[in-house]
């Protein structure tokens, strides 16, 4: 089988998704890419995966390079920082 990994935020288009590429024959895994956003329950982000067939689901904290990759960078050439 093959398998892909799915950027799931556990809204109704990526559960949707999750399916169709689980009908296509895929085996998904699926992660949730935390950038800071505020008012989401992580885990139940997960179960919701795991609910829906997902192989395995997993929180990628990327929040420490969003800031020093992008936002504070951009900062300096507008000279903000």
């Amino acid at each position: 089988m093959t398998s892909c990994v799915l950027a799931y935020s556990g809204g109704l288009d990526t559960s949707v998704i999750l399916g169709w590429l689980q009908d296509e024959g895929y085996e998904v895994h699926c992660a949730y890419v935390d950038l800071g956003q505020p008012c989401e329950d992580r885990e139940a982000i997960l179960k919701k995966a795991h609910d829906c067939g997902a192989k395995s689901a997993r929180i990628v904290d990327a929040r420490e390079e969003l800031c020093r990759d992008f936002a504070f960078p951009r900062a300096a050439v507008a000279g903000e920082v």
